[in-house]
């Protein structure tokens, strides 16, 4: 299938790993312009000779999406290097603060929607612009099976990734009528590194291994996750690289659900 998307500029952030850098793999080989951001510079040079394209298709550019000054400036670089970015598929985030309710402090809340929300704001802010005067721009941000079935010791997560759900459905419902496509996409227990991270916590707290704590977590804690594993970063990108394509010209404002059913409501 012709995505159409060849000579787009594409902005992926959290893009040293996981679906960030999945995705930008597909964009690539669907023949799109990728600027490549993270703030981690030797997680993002690694990702770079990974993806091994040259400097007319890739351009990493270090970011802390949490300052503002630097969202604008990643912005700039990748306008002055391709062009306007014409994509934007933001899958920075992070875990945040977690434990139950009563054990977590403003501090914890704050730091988790100032990554997981609050940079999303600031990211779709900086590339709307030139979409808007373009009449065309394809949006995906990530959210989460958590934001609609939220788990009790990552309340932060959840909370913020609700707020995803909400801004994307409010963006499309103020630009789709100039062009500028909004969608999100809800992994569910994908095989990334934050995942990861959290299985060799669990194997830790329970004397098992990280296979242990996979089995042990889908059975408890994911029982409607029917294909009984963790998903793929591949499968969340094949979602992710339709969305942005002129193939999705009639989709805006949609959660698309990557979770193997894992979501027990209609």
């Amino acid at each position: 299938m012709d995505l159409g998307i060849t000579g787009r500029v594409a902005l992926v952030t959290g893009g040293d790993s996981g679906i960030g850098l999945a995705t930008a793999r597909l964009l690539l080989a669907e023949g799109a312009r990728v600027v490549l951001t993270d703030q981690d510079a030797s997680a993002l040079e690694a990702a770079v000779a990974d993806l091994d394209a040259g400097p007319d298709r890739l351009v990493p550019v270090l970011a802390d999406l949490t300052v503002p000054a630097e969202v604008d400036a990643l912005v700039a670089r990748a306008t002055d290097h391709f062009g306007a970015p014409e994509i934007l598929v933001h899958a920075a985030g992070v875990t945040g603060a977690q434990g139950l309710f009563h054990e977590i402090d403003d501090a914890g809340w704050a730091r988790t929607i100032e990554v997981d929300l609050l940079a999303a704001v600031r990211v779709v802010r900086a590339v709307l612009g030139p979409m808007r005067e373009a009449g065309r721009g394809r949006i995906v941000l990530l959210a989460s099976e958590d934001g609609v079935q939220p788990y009790v010791d990552e309340l932060p997560y959840c909370a913020s990734k609700a707020g995803v759900l909400s801004l994307t459905k409010g963006l499309s419902k103020s630009y789709g009528p100039e062009g500028v496509l909004v969608n999100a996409v809800s992994p569910a227990f994908i095989a990334t590194p934050m995942t990861d991270a959290m299985m060799e916590k669990r194997a830790e707290e329970r004397g098992t291994d990280r296979d242990e704590a996979i089995a042990s977590f889908l059975d408890e804690e994911r029982p409607f996750l029917t294909a009984g594993r963790r998903g793929e970063a591949d499968e969340v990108a094949a979602v992710i690289a339709f969305l942005v394509s002129e193939r999705a010209s009639f989709v805006n404002g949609s959660n698309y659900r990557v979770d193997s059913g894992s979501v027990a409501t209609i």
